[in-house]
């Protein structure tokens, strides 16, 4: 890898940033100063710093984010803030990306990541990845709503969901836990709308088995544990 790509992607600054400390003397390897952008590393085996500092290099990023309310899922926008806006530097300079989308108003889980094929698998619609929510509604649910759901509702002229799962979380039927399998836009509210109920407020607790981090305040992020990474990796492997 090129030295100035590797400092860069490991939060060190943007690539013209880079080669000023590369410039100033301020990048070793392997203990030697280095002031060439483009000479080559392997950082699996040589040691290399900015400063006193080590730059610890890993392939791929994995975050999960507790995206809050009025924050889109994208990497730019011009008018709001993205959830790109939320993360350090070092994370952007490293291009993550979320993988899929939450709509503005919705909040909870949001995994990002730079691996191109994590996300592939991830969103491809043969993988039928779950996908878990939690709904605060208009009107209470009731058997008939739970039936509807498990049959697949039409939310267009053209398309009805796979079946999906529906229950209560509180007694009056409120709060309802949805379970989907499918990623159609504004899935979830558009389900409940065609049945007549309004979706209040949504919140993503699960995706693709990976739960959300109860400790995790809105707008803040965490890379993924080790048993994080091998659900992703189970993942990966599947056909």
């Amino acid at each position: 890898m090129r030295l100035d790509k590797l400092i860069s992607n490991c939060g060190f600054g943007s690539r013209k940033e880079v080669k000023e400390l590369l410039k100033k003397g301020l990048v070793t390897v392997d203990d030697a100063v280095c002031k060439r952008p483009e000479a080559q590393v392997d950082p699996s085996c040589q040691r290399v710093c900015v400063g006193d500092v080590l730059v610890e290099y890993e392939k791929y990023s994995y975050l999960m984010m507790n995206k809050p309310a009025g924050v889109i899922s994208a990497t730019f926008d011009e008018e709001h803030t993205t959830v790109l806006d939320l993360v350090a530097e070092r994370y952007q300079y490293a291009q993550v990306f979320p993988v899929g989308r939450l709509d503005k108003d919705t909040t909870g889980l949001l995994i990002l990541s730079n691996d191109g094929g994590f996300a592939h698998r991830a969103l491809s619609p043969k993988k039928h990845v779950e996908k878990v929510y939690r709904a605060e509604l208009s009107a209470h649910i009731d058997k008939t709503t739970i039936k509807a759901f498990e049959e697949g509702i039409k939310i267009d002229d053209d398309f009805t969901t796979m079946p999906a799962g529906l229950i209560a979380l509180d007694d009056e039927g409120f709060v309802a836990q949805v379970t989907i399998r499918e990623g159609k836009f504004h899935q979830v509210k558009r389900m409940f709308e065609a049945l007549g109920i309004k979706v209040l407020a949504l919140k993503r607790t699960h995706f693709a088995g990976i739960p959300l981090d109860e400790n995790l305040a809105q707008g803040e992020y965490r890379r993924l544990t080790d048993d994080e990474l091998k659900i992703v990796s189970n993942l990966l492997s599947k056909d």
